[in-house]
C-alpha cells in the first residue's frame, strides 16, 4: 500500500539533529527514526498493520509510536489531471480522545516498559478525486494524498497511568460505558473502545453490573 505524503512529512517535521532515518534494525525491520537508543515509528493508518513489527521491536528496544490526528482538515478536490477544483474546511475536527479508535489494536503494549505513545495534533490537507475508483462509502471518490500543513501540539504517554486523564470523574466511583460517554461527550461506541483499552492496560476492571450494563472501576493501587 502506497504511503501518503503525510507520513514522510511528519517524519521530516519530527526528526531532529542527530537522528537517523529509515534505519534497518531487528529481523530486517526498518524504523522511521532512530534517536540515540529510541526507535520511533510513525503510523498514519491502521495500527493492526504494524502490530507484529512493534511486538518484535519492544522485546529488545525502546520504541515510540507516533500517531497524527487531524485537529483541522481541509478537503481539496482535484481533477484527474491534478488541477484543484475546490477546497473547503472539513466539519470534522479530530480530538486527542480519537486515539482510542486505533489504540484498541495495541492497547496491551502500553503496559510494556519499552513502549511509549505520542499523538500529534495537526492541520492536514486531504486530496480527493471523483474518479470512480474510490470506496463505495465515498461514492467512488478516491483519496489521492494526505499532506501535513501544521503541527499544533504533541502529547506523550510514557506509561499507562497517563491514560487515566480520560476518566473525568472521581476515581473511586464505578461507571458504565453510557455514563462515560455522557461525561466525555462521545458516542457509546467510542466509550466502549476506551474501557476496552483501559482494561487491557490493567487500569480498570469490571465491578459487576447495573441492570444489563457492565460496571467498571479504577483498579486498586492505580493512581494518576
Amino acid at each position: 500500500m502506497t504511503e501518503y505524503s503525510l507520513h514522510s512529512e511528519v517524519k521530516a517535521w519530527y526528526s531532529a539533529l542527530g537522528d537517523e532515518l529509515e534505519v534497518k534494525v531487528n529481523d530486517g525491520f526498518v524504523i522511521d527514526v532512530l534517536r540515540d537508543n529510541l526507535l520511533i515509528e510513525i503510523q498514519t493508518r491502521n495500527f493492526s498493520a504494524i502490530e507484529k513489527k512493534l511486538n518484535r521491536l519492544v522485546v529488545d528496544n525502546r520504541v515510540r509510536l507516533v500517531y497524527p490526528i487531524a485537529k483541522l482538515k481541509w478537503i481539496v478536490y482535484v481533477s484527474k489531471l491534478g488541477d484543484v477544483v475546490s477546497r473547503r474546511k472539513s466539519p470534522k475536527r479530530g480530538k486527542l480522545i480519537d486515539l482510542f479508535y486505533e489504540l484498541v489494536h495495541l492497547s496491551y503494549l502500553v503496559k510494556n516498559k519499552n513502549f511509549s505513545f505520542e499523538v500529534l495534533l495537526i492541520e492536514e490537507e486531504e486530496l480527493r478525486c471523483n474518479d470512480g475508483n474510490g470506496s463505495w462509502r465515498r461514492s467512488g471518490v478516491s483519496i489521492k494524498d494526505r499532506r501535513l500543513l501544521t503541527a499544533f501540539d504533541r502529547v506523550v504517554f510514557d506509561n499507562s497511568r497517563g491514560f487515566l486523564r480520560f476518566l473525568p470523574f472521581d476515581m473511586g466511583e464505578s461507571f458504565t460505558n453510557k455514563f462515560l460517554a455522557k461525561k466525555l461527550g462521545v458516542s457509546i461506541r467510542l466509550a466502549q473502545k476506551i474501557t476496552y483499552c483501559l482494561r487491557k492496560m490493567d487500569l480498570i476492571s469490571i465491578d459487576g453490573k447495573k441492570m444489563k450494563e457492565l460496571l467498571f472501576k479504577v483498579a486498586k493501587n492505580t493512581t494518576v
